[in-house]
């Protein structure tokens, strides 16, 4: 039977990517009607305009691609952080719930504070060291809390797309501008190709039945740094920069990162028979995607 399905943030990286799944019948679910909306079409702190536009097309699935993900300037704009990052995020599990709507949610490795020794599993105790990951954090509290059915949280780390601004653009960007640079080889964990990311939502949906919220990692496989992450963009895609390794310490930000953020992803790969791309397999791919562009 075709369900209709909200995706909020479609003009993200992931949002974006679904947008170019669906659009290219690349999906499991051809037979399931989309509606892609911004923050110009559908404000998700206007709880009146979510219930009119999922009453008004029936919606059985919200996927919330919308958050604020701007880390830096969240720590000082911490009203907006949490506005989008939690009470948007409560008002739509409010609304799924009353409404009968599967809510799939996306979160963040920020959640952590990195001071592990071995992947994070999805009841490791959390601490964010960050206005957005405790924005993010809050957010996933309220749906635990109020427990809509069929409804999932997918905490993703280091996300980049051929959509977007995002670490692998920058590196491309600098490395073409610039001889040398120098990259954090201090905070570990996985890149994850959107793209990636998106087909396994894609592939979750037909299989959402769970009464109470259930709670998954998905990043790419395998581990690097960002310096790794660098080194491996320029030599995919020939480039003359050199990288050199430095400290977090070396580059002040405001907001604090986990320095160690890898996920653990058996949770998600048993439950949904998902094979999951080397992350440097990912980044190849995504590199001749935006070469053709």
């Amino acid at each position: 039977m075709t369900k209709r399905i909200l995706v909020t943030g479609a003009n993200g990286q992931l949002g974006s990517e679904l947008q170019h799944i669906i659009k290219n019948q690349k999906s499991n679910i051809e037979n399931h009607d989309f509606y892609f909306t911004d923050r110009t079409t559908l404000d998700i702190t206007d709880k009146d305009a979510i219930e009119d536009l999922c009453t008004q097309n029936n919606i059985k699935i919200i996927i919330n691609c919308a958050a604020y993900t701007a880390v830096d300037k969240a720590e000082s704009d911490e009203t907006m952080a949490y506005a989008i990052n939690h009470k948007a995020v409560e008002t739509l599990a409010h609304i799924a719930k009353a409404k009968g709507i599967a809510l799939i949610q996306i979160s963040t490795d920020y959640v952590f504070d990195g001071s592990n020794f071995k992947p994070y599993v999805e009841n490791d105790v959390t601490n964010p060291q960050s206005v957005y990951g405790a924005s993010k954090l809050a957010g996933e509290e309220a749906i635990f809390s109020i427990n809509p059915s069929n409804s999932v949280i997918i905490r993703t780390s280091w996300v980049y797309s051929s959509f977007g601004n995002n670490f692998v653009k920058t590196m491309l960007r600098l490395g073409k501008e610039r001889d040398a640079l120098g990259v954090i080889f201090d905070q570990i964990g996985t890149p994850t190709y959107a793209r990636d990311l998106a087909a396994a939502i894609l592939q979750i949906i037909p299989r959402l039945d769970n009464r109470e919220v259930q709670l998954y990692h998905y990043s790419n496989e395998g581990v690097c740094s960002w310096y790794d992450f660098a080194k491996a963009i320029f030599e995919i895609k020939q480039i003359d920069c050199k990288v050199d390794a430095i400290e977090t310490k070396a580059y002040p930000t405001p907001a604090t990162r986990p320095h160690y953020s890898l996920l653990n992803k058996a949770k998600i790969k048993e439950a949904y028979s998902i094979t999951i791309p080397y992350w440097r397999d990912a980044l190849k791919e995504a590199l001749t995607i935006m070469e053709n562009d």
